[in-house]
């Protein structure tokens, strides 16, 4: 049997943000659990959607045309090629279901850029117990 998984419960787990952890795979595409504060730089992913799922808190997207904000419980697809800047003033716990080829940060390459190998960390510890 597939195991259960809590979205929210490993979320608040979590000690580094803006660091998004694998928590399942589904086809082609990574789900993803974040902790986020503060702000990401601006950046865009040219050949891919990202799906944000708000768990707790609020986020805000800001966009070339204007800021969307997000409480728990709202989604908003980003729709691949467009540029954003994702802000929680307060800390916010985030899904994301993004596919396995999308880049962190996408083209872009900063401080806060997590490699895929990072976002596996929490996936692998996971199948190491098993």
């Amino acid at each position: 049997m597939p195991p259960l998984r809590t979205p929210l419960a490993i979320a608040e787990s979590l000690t580094e943000l803006w660091s998004p952890q694998v928590i399942a795979e589904v086809d082609d595409m990574y789900v993803k659990v974040a902790k986020v504060q503060g702000e990401m730089d601006w950046h865009a992913h040219a050949g891919e959607d990202e799906l944000f799922f708000i768990l707790r808190g609020r986020f805000t997207l800001e966009f070339e045309d204007g800021p969307v904000t997000l409480g728990p419980g709202e989604m908003l697809v980003v729709p691949k090629g467009v540029r954003h800047h994702p802000i929680a003033p307060e800390e916010c716990l985030v899904l994301l279901f993004e596919r396995k080829s999308t880049a962190h940060t996408g083209e872009a390459s900063t401080e806060q850029t997590r490699s895929l190998a990072e976002q596996l960390r929490w996936l692998a510890g996971q199948n190491a117990t098993r």
